[in-house]
């Protein structure tokens, strides 16, 4: 459990009544999107308050009658994801921020400007957003903001989602380095020759295709074979 000073109220209304408890907000935050988190690594105590301020707990009756339930778990998890989380003006800030940089690195990794390709810019991105004027949720899923930052930018600049299938060819002095590199990738199938030399084809986010030359040209010193092939 977390100190109650480091602690924020989370609160609902129902039957008439607030419930509130205390909580971490960053960690309340995660379960709300969905996180697999344990109830005690999120609460400060393991009470329901009408008024946790003033000490003023929720008898176990009024309980049952708005939750279903007296089982704390199970309530408290209902007044994180159906309530609100009382953030500060920094806690909030800080969040916010943070959301915004994973948002960009998504659309970063699996956009790409399908003109050329290649992937868009962070700058391009930032640029386009701030354009768009979109505001970012700290409690909002990153996936389901990217996808809506996409739809609504891509009046300004040409992007779109994509996965790349990436065939690999290695020759055979470096074969053992590469296949353990692509192995960090997604794998659709592979290929030991006889010679010694690898084959494989890659499934990647479009942004990543960058990466996987460079990661491949590293241990091969730019002797391999890769290309893109086309989607079925």
């Amino acid at each position: 459990m977390i100190s109650l000073e480091d602690a924020v109220i989370a609160r609902i209304k129902r039957e008439g009544e607030r419930y509130e408890i205390y909580v971490d907000p960053y960690k309340s935050r995660d379960l709300k999107q969905g996180e697999d988190i344990d109830i005690d690594e999120v609460v400060a105590t393991r009470d329901v308050y009408h008024d946790a301020e003033k000490g003023k707990k929720a008898p176990d009756e009024e309980l049952n009658k708005a939750f279903g339930t007296t089982d704390f778990d199970e309530v408290a998890k209902k007044i994180m994801n159906k309530g609100e989380i009382q953030l500060t003006t920094e806690q909030k800030r800080e969040m916010r921020e943070k959301k915004r940089k994973q948002v960009i690195d998504w659309i970063k990794r699996n956009a790409i400007d399908p003109q050329n390709n290649r992937p868009h810019t962070r700058e391009r991105i930032e640029k386009a957003i701030e354009k768009e004027g979109y505001h970012f949720d700290e409690f909002k899923g990153v996936k389901e903001q990217a996808e809506e930052i996409i739809k609504k930018i891509s009046k300004q600049i040409p992007i779109k989602v994509e996965k790349l299938r990436m065939a690999v060819k290695i020759p055979p002095k470096h074969a053992a380095k590469a296949s353990n590199i692509l192995h960090s990738f997604n794998i659709e199938k592979e290929e030991w020759r006889n010679d010694g030399s690898y084959l494989a084809v890659v499934k990647i986010p479009a942004g990543f295709k960058d990466k996987l030359y460079d990661k491949v040209n590293e241990v091969t010193h730019g002797e391999n074979q890769i290309k893109t092939l086309k989607n079925n």
